[in-house]
Order: C-alpha cells, then sequence, then structure tokens
C-alpha cells in the first residue's frame, strides 16, 4: 500500500525518475528532512529536499522552471527553479507512513519563505498539495494558478481556508 503512489520527476533532466515512497524513504539521509515542522509549525511530517531530488534526476543547466502538477484536483504551478532549488522541500511521510490525502499527499511540495497568495511568482499557492509530478522546463510551463483576488478566495474556501 506504501508504494501506492507514483512521484514523476522529469522534464529537462538526464534521469527521469518514478519514485515510490519507499524509494523516496531511501534517498540519501543528506537530503532527508525530519519534522518539517521546525519550517512551518502547521505542517508535520518528513520530506526530502529538491536539491536531492533535482540531483538524483540530474537536472540539466537548462532547466530554469519547475512546474508541480497535481492530477488529483488538476491543479498546476510554474515557477522559476533558481530561487528555491537549496529551500524547497517534498512532504511524504508523517509518523513513518505515507502522506495522506487530508495532508496534501501523497507528496506535498512545500516553500518555506514564500510570499502571500498573488502576490509573487513563488507564492503561497505554489506549495501545492497532491503533487504527483515535478517537470523541469526551459521556460515557464502550464500554470492554472488563479490570476485574482477572487479566484483566490474561491480557491481558498473550496480548500478549507489552506492552499
Amino acid at each position: 500500500m506504501a508504494d501506492k503512489f507514483i512521484l514523476t520527476i522529469d522534464g529537462e533532466v538526464g534521469c527521469p525518475l518514478e519514485l515510490s515512497f519507499t524509494e523516496l524513504s531511501a534517498v540519501d539521509e543528506a537530503y532527508q528532512l525530519v519534522d518539517v515542522s521546525r519550517f512551518d509549525p502547521k505542517r508535520k511530517g518528513d520530506a526530502v529536499k529538491l536539491s536531492g531530488l533535482l540531483e538524483l534526476a540530474q537536472v540539466m543547466p537548462s532547466a530554469h522552471y519547475i512546474g508541480l502538477h497535481a492530477s488529483a484536483d488538476d491543479f498546476h504551478a510554474s515557477i522559476p527553479l533558481e530561487p528555491i532549488r537549496e529551500n524547497a522541500f517534498v512532504i511524504y511521510r508523517i509518523d513513518g507512513n505515507p502522506l495522506e490525502t487530508g495532508a496534501g499527499g501523497p507528496f506535498r511540495f512545500y516553500i518555506p519563505d514564500h510570499a502571500e497568495c498573488h502576490t509573487d511568482e513563488i507564492d503561497e499557492c505554489a506549495n501545492v498539495k497532491f503533487v504527483d509530478r515535478i517537470e523541469l522546463t526551459v521556460s515557464k510551463g502550464f500554470d492554472n494558478r488563479p490570476e485574482d483576488e477572487d479566484e483566490h478566495a474561491r480557491l481558498h474556501e473550496e480548500q478549507g481556508g489552506t492552499v
């Protein structure tokens, strides 16, 4: 059951990946983050640093954007890679078990110190729940984040106030 979900990393990479819970758990401990609540007290669980995933996938120098895709709710964000390369992470585990859907699982992309929603390319809405694919691209890719305050308010209401 733990390996039911797969995180795909593709695009401008030398080694496309399809990672299960077990494979994420086996990523080198240098890239593991135990207890993400130290970055955000509202978050729980363990994560893998984006930098470690990029190293495993052998990201190409031509990759300037990262696309975060969540097929479960058809949500997509495309943001510049460099500003988040070293501090973003993927939450995948709570108490040794896969991250549940209610917590944004099976994989939740998180950027500490993001901007408020709709104020920057790297805003709170770039913290994508239900991520199943990370795509590295040369230029900005598909992004369906809300573009105005009404759309943002509707999204937050649909998500129960948490994005």
